[in-house]
């Protein structure tokens, strides 16, 4: 029977024989065709709903997790077990290295396999992500490139596809951001235009699914280091002392605010006896957290160092003393002041290392500054730290501190805060309490300067 193969027509009358069958014949021939034609269509719709099944199976994985590497796992033994690949692996590009690594395989051990560097001339993978296109290859076909591959890969088979991961942010242009590759295929060794298609779809999926895994992992790594630092400012501020602890000796209020999470500005005061009461504020030469390792240590020193020592200068020559080594690696410096009041004698007793920003605010008059009596330690030599004393008005002179990132703030025209605009600040509000003073000088600072590039500290304090 024409157009049906092993399929013939008996005719049992000969008499009419060619009538009948000129009659027969067209008629049994469609119907042969049509039962063929069906058969064909079900086994497409059967491939088709094998391939549909797949891409339906990978959106359900990578809507069930952000984990790449377990998402990438399903999908490859899925994609390998429908295109009929026994080996296939995903890489995925690492901007940070310049590397393609390997984040999911089959039919082979990823342990000893090395990341491929995205500029390597001899790797497949390398060259697809460089160039964002299929690379599919069959040695069978009259035109195949002979790419060399090196035995030592261990392929079983020479046929091989590799498809580009692309992924377009809305609104930008597509780029690639990993490589799906497949080989030694179960059967023909080839890859048919249907199965790069699919995997052309396949891989557009992973794409979307490889730079949401990779927001998520940066969101939860910056959420993490968020409340790290969180974590070390909270700490930081609690190595200052509370103004209770001077309760019934003096009046105090101090602010520390970090231009980081955390800084190098530290202050300290505390009850010395006899009704004496010690106070220091200090500035490391840098901010951030190395400033902020060396301002523990000082603080941790200094509370120890001015219960031993009789005067200032004592405190601060033993606190040079026990930092140099810390100083002298890190290359850093401190400017610190450290004051001594005694009511009952009237007086101030001071030594300041490189630190200018102290000054005497009598209830009526001009500030008085407090010089340096030092360069500040790390600069300073040994023997080099010499004290002053003050007369002092118990019950109505402020001891006002500061570090220099409280008057070095610019406004956006450039201007800083300025001493003198500061000094103005706080005289004329130096009849108020201790925590007004301060709340109203930092309230005028944070309107000059919205975004302070540097720690800024300012402690007040009535004996």
């Amino acid at each position: 029977m024409p157009g049906a193969d092993q399929i013939w027509l008996e005719l049992a009358d000969e008499a009419d024989a060619s009538e009948q069958l000129r009659r027969i014949l067209p008629i049994a021939t469609a119907l042969f065709a049509a039962e063929r034609h069906a058969v064909q269509i079900s086994e497409e719709l059967a491939n088709r709903y094998e391939e549909i099944d797949l891409l339906y199976a990978i959106s359900e994985t990578l809507g069930r997790t952000l984990r790449l590497e377990e998402a990438a796992q399903r999908i490859v033994r899925d994609v390998s077990d429908v295109v009929g690949a026994s080996r296939a692996s995903i890489m995925v590009y690492d901007d940070e290295t310049d590397e393609l690594r390997t984040v999911a395989a089959r039919g082979f051990n990823t342990d000893p396999v090395l990341p491929v560097d995205a500029g390597d001339e001899m790797s497949v993978a390398a060259q697809v992500w460089r160039e964002s296109r299929v690379i599919v290859h069959d040695p069978r076909h009259p035109t195949a490139e002979n790419l060399r591959l090196a035995p030592e890969r261990g392929y079983r088979g020479e046929a091989f596809v590799s498809v580009p991961i692309c992924y377009a942010a809305p609104g930008a242009a597509p780029h690639c951001i990993g490589v799906i590759n497949l080989t030694d295929r179960v059967g023909p060794d080839a890859f048919s235009d249907r199965d790069i298609k699919l995997l052309t779809a396949i891989a557009n999926q992973i794409g979307v699914a490889i730079e949401n895994a990779r927001l998520a992992a940066r969101d939860l790594k910056q959420n993490r280091l968020h409340r790290e630092l969180e974590l070390a400012h909270d700490l930081q501020l609690r190595l200052l002392p509370s103004p209770s602890v001077l309760h019934g000796y003096a009046e105090v209020a101090a602010r520390c605010r970090p231009a980081d999470s955390v800084g190098g500005d530290f202050y300290t005061f505390s009850r010395l006896g006899g009704g004496r009461v010690g106070v220091m504020i200090g500035d490391v030469s840098s901010h951030g957290f190395s400033a902020a390792l060396v301002m523990a240590l000082v603080l941790s020193a200094a509370g120890i160092h001015a219960a031993t020592s009789f005067t200032p200068d004592e405190t601060l020559t033993a606190l040079l003393e026990s930092l140099s080594t810390e100083l002298s690696s890190t290359e850093m410096y401190l400017s610190v002041f450290y004051g001594v009041l005694d009511p009952d004698g009237s007086h101030l007793v001071y030594a300041s290392a490189g630190h200018p920003h102290a000054f005497r605010v009598p209830a009526q008059g001009d500030p008085q500054r407090l010089e340096t009596t030092a360069p500040p330690l790390g600069l300073a030599a040994k023997g080099s730290i010499e004290r002053r004393d003050v007369e002092w008005h118990k019950g109505s002179d402020l001891l006002c501190l500061w570090t220099d990132g409280l008057v070095e703030a610019r406004n956006p025209d450039g201007q800083p805060f300025g001493e003198a605009r500061l000094l103005d600040a706080i005289v004329s509000r130096r009849h108020l309490p201790m925590e007004q003073i301060v709340e109203g000088v930092f309230s005028e600072a944070d309107t000059w300067t919205a975004n302070p590039t540097d720690d800024r500290t300012l402690l007040v304090m009535r004996v």
